[in-house]
């Protein structure tokens, strides 16, 4: 069977135990920090057993390890004293108004107070290492173990916990192992063969072989995507695509527009950006991808076509790769699905990436974009094939508010190792 966008994992350097840790009181405090292969095995436990990872149930022993054992940047969710229920309203909270200024504004001195015991040389102005304009969200390093047990434990924090933590392995990619998930290229496949791979279609468009199982032909009788705008977050758009850049109207596609952006903060050190900032461009290959099953036209140049070959398109590059375990791709997809959710345009969110544990800023940004109406779909996990078996639906497909989509085999039965949102594969 072939398999389509699959994935080549040479060693997986994950967890070294599926039972749980029992650590005594004495040992959890700040110099009794837990080695990675632990955190790993704690987080894995977990999912295994209750099906998913929220780090506000975890014990204090485990965040704080995993903080440190990260680039030790926190995401963390403030209230006013008093108010219940904040995830309920995100889209009628203004942070601007005096009320959530002034919380935001005791957060943060209480950090700066504590931060400043072994860093002496920070300041208020500069502590926090991503800026937050719409959600209840304040993003800070934190290094003090005392900083830590207090935003754990303040009335005026919904949720304090690491953004850049998730458990590790090891891919080979062109012949070099790196951390990365779901990339590929951008050169288009070659050598297909007509009639099994794919089905030719007027005017001059190649109809990919699963398009039956799914009947996407009768769909497209009653709907082909015109007046509807994707808005899909992934890695970005190559350039080098023609037919979803300059020919994106050709064929039986027409009248429709491509809009290319970027959420995904530079690079940082110690909080402070690093390098060239970020564009919208694909390095990795599969947001290119996801773009092309999206909205590639009904051409004439002998290309596949895409699903909604008349829908406008937004591409978001807010992360490296697909998975999601970086600071900056939290906040990147965060600001992501922000942007989307405040577009009257954008009717429709896709996202084919996610991560093991989850995000209660990217769920904050979720559940945003849901009061504003707008209709989800993220990958179910089947990217993942270094977890298929042991763990289910990853964050945040695992979300009530959105649509969880995967993949099986075209046997109908089976299920992909490694799949991203193709509904099958051969």
């Amino acid at each position: 069977m072939k398999k389509i966008l699959a994935l080549s994992f040479i060693s997986i350097l994950f967890f070294s135990s599926c039972n749980k840790i029992s650590v005594p009181a004495a040992e959890q405090g700040p110099e009794s920090l837990k080695t990675r292969q632990e955190i790993d095995a704690y987080i894995k436990d977990r999912l295994f057993n209750a099906g998913s990872f929220w780090w506000k149930d975890a014990p204090d022993y485990i965040v704080w390890s995993a903080l440190q054992q990260s680039d030790k940047i926190m995401s963390i969710g403030y209230r006013p004293s008093g108010m219940l229920h904040v995830e309920d309203q995100l889209d009628k909270i203004d942070i601007h108004s005096q009320v959530w200024a002034n919380a935001k504004a005791a957060v943060l001195n209480m950090i700066f107070n504590e931060e400043r015991k072994l860093r002496p040389g920070i300041s208020l102005e500069t502590l926090e290492v991503y800026t937050e304009n719409v959600l209840p969200v304040i993003n800070v390093r934190v290094e003090n173990y005392s900083t830590f047990i207090k935003l754990r434990n303040s009335p005026l924090v919904r949720y304090a916990e690491p953004m850049g933590y998730e458990p590790a392995y090891t891919v080979q990619v062109d012949n070099a192992v790196q951390s990365s998930s779901g990339c590929g290229s951008n050169v288009s496949s070659t050598g297909l063969i007509a009639g099994v791979d794919y089905t030719n279609i007027l005017p001059n468009a190649s109809s990919s072989w699963n398009y039956p199982f799914h009947k996407v032909a009768t769909a497209w009788s009653r709907a082909t995507g015109s007046g509807i705008k994707v808005f899909i977050i992934d890695t970005g758009l190559s350039p080098d695509q023609d037919n979803l850049n300059s020919n994106f109207n050709q064929g039986y596609s027409s009248g429709r527009t491509v809009e290319k952006i970027v959420t995904l903060p530079q690079t940082t050190f110690l909080g402070i950006p690093t390098g060239s900032p970020e564009t919208p461009a694909d390095g990795c290959g599969h947001g290119t991808a996801m773009a092309g099953a999206c909205a590639a036209p009904r051409c004439t140049d002998g290309n596949s076509v895409g699903i909604a070959y008349n829908c406008n398109l937004v591409t978001c590059r807010a992360a490296a790769d697909v998975y999601l375990d970086e600071s900056r791709e939290i906040k990147g997809v965060s600001d992501a699905y922000i942007n989307a959710a405040n577009r009257s345009d954008v009717r429709i969110i896709s996202m084919s990436m996610g991560k093991l544990t989850s995000s209660s800023q990217i769920s904050d940004a979720i559940k945003y974009a849901a009061k504003k109406n707008k209709l989800m779909f993220c990958a179910g996990g089947t990217s993942f094939d270094w977890t298929a078996g042991w763990t289910g639906v990853i964050f945040p497909a695992s979300m009530s508010e959105v649509n969880a989509v995967t993949g099986i085999k075209d046997n109908l039965t089976t299920r992909c190792a490694a799949s991203g949102r193709i509904a099958l594969t051969r």
